[in-house]
């Protein structure tokens, strides 16, 4: 069993556009592709899932329709925007700057 980790604050709307880099998805697969993908250490709970995509669609960074899912039932599904995808560079180069000063720090001691 893994240990599952909380995700710091942030942390949530970069992991869904890199999810959604990959193809339009509903709520239920992105966050079944991020606890796959992090071996499962990672779980997005619905209750933070679909506020933080609603407050990205409201951004402009990802965009919604209704279509039906593989197992024949009405889901929304997210895509990202053009603004979503230069968020997305934006949102990884400060990821990767952040985890680089926090290994500094804790390699320093």
């Amino acid at each position: 069993m893994t240990d599952r980790i909380d995700l710091p604050q942030g942390t949530l709307d970069l992991l869904i556009l890199r999810t959604l880099s990959m193809g339009p998805q509903h709520g239920w697969a992105i966050s079944e592709r991020v606890q796959q993908v992090s071996s499962d250490v990672l779980q997005i709970q619905q209750g933070s899932l679909y506020p933080a995509l609603h407050r990205l669609e409201r951004r402009g960074w990802i965009k919604a329709q209704w279509g039906i899912s593989d197992n024949n039932r009405r889901a929304k599904y997210y895509e990202l925007t053009r603004s979503g995808t230069r968020q997305l560079e934006v949102e990884t180069d400060t990821w990767r700057k952040l985890a680089a000063a926090v290994a500094q720090v804790l390699e320093s001691v």
